[in-house]
């Protein structure tokens, strides 16, 4: 299993206020702290099955696991794209810092950029891909998590195509 680091304080916001979320239970119902803990757990793991749905990224395949601010992903289906994908869209979540996850064996590690202050796709490209007129392949292989190649942000994470 490989980790990977993201910034926990940036990103997309998805799980919002537990209170908001979870119906309220009579405090005579209410379990003690480490129900409400999995009560939360529960919500949260939901929350990211939902982001990965209106990605177009979720299967019965994949299993998310969420233990604090790390998520594990499996899957058994997924080719090598696609748990890149996954890694991206759900470390790209304010409140999540790694990802736990195993890739299809290939020859090289993937190529992940962490998006600085100022950086655009152009000049990503043009550090990683020798040419700023690739910054279209780095968008195409961050879809559907990107929708606009003008809105990325400090602390998103990119994939970077090896192949471009």
């Amino acid at each position: 299993m490989a980790i990977w680091d993201f910034v926990k304080d940036a990103g997309k916001s998805i799980f919002g206020k537990a209170e908001a979320a979870t119906p309220s239970t009579p405090a005579e119902e209410k379990p003690a702290g480490e129900s409400a803990k999995a009560d939360d757990t529960k919500r949260k793991v939901a929350a990211l099955k939902a982001e990965l749905r209106a990605l177009d990224l979720d299967s019965d395949d994949v299993h998310l696991t969420l233990k604090g601010d790390t998520v594990k992903i499996e899957s058994r289906g997924a080719d090598r794209a696609t748990m890149e994908k996954l890694i991206l869209a759900v470390g790209n979540i304010e409140g999540i810092a790694k990802v736990e996850a195993d890739l299809p064996q290939e020859q090289a590690a993937p190529v992940f950029h962490t998006v600085k202050k100022g950086e655009t796709l152009s000049g990503i490209a043009k550090q990683h891909l020798g040419s700023a007129n690739k910054y279209h392949a780095i968008f195409e292989a961050n879809r559907p998590m990107l929708s606009d190649p003008d809105k990325i942000y400090p602390g998103q994470v990119l994939r970077i195509p090896q192949d471009a």
